[in-house]
């Protein structure tokens, strides 16, 4: 059974679009942002429980979703 925690789509209320540099990009919202932050302290610092692995690993993802598609919007918008 897959947790719903370790769906990306589970965190979509906490996706963001801002403009930056005339593009519209895919962010986090700054509380997930702050979330991921205190995740990878934690991790640094070898603290992480279980289920904040899982978390940080779910962040991880949707972090990887976004940079492949900004930059698939960066190309685009290069090519025009």
């Amino acid at each position: 059974m897959v947790s719903i925690l370790n769906k990306p789509s589970s965190l979509i209320h906490e996706i963001c679009i801002e403009k930056i540099d005339g593009w519209n990009l895919f962010k986090f919202s700054e509380t997930l942002q702050q979330r991921m932050e205190i995740l990878l302290e934690k991790k640094k610092a070898d603290q992480l429980l279980v289920e904040e692995v899982e978390e940080l690993d779910t962040i991880g993802e949707l972090d990887r979703i976004f940079t492949h598609i900004n930059a698939m919007i960066a190309v685009q918008d290069v090519d025009r």
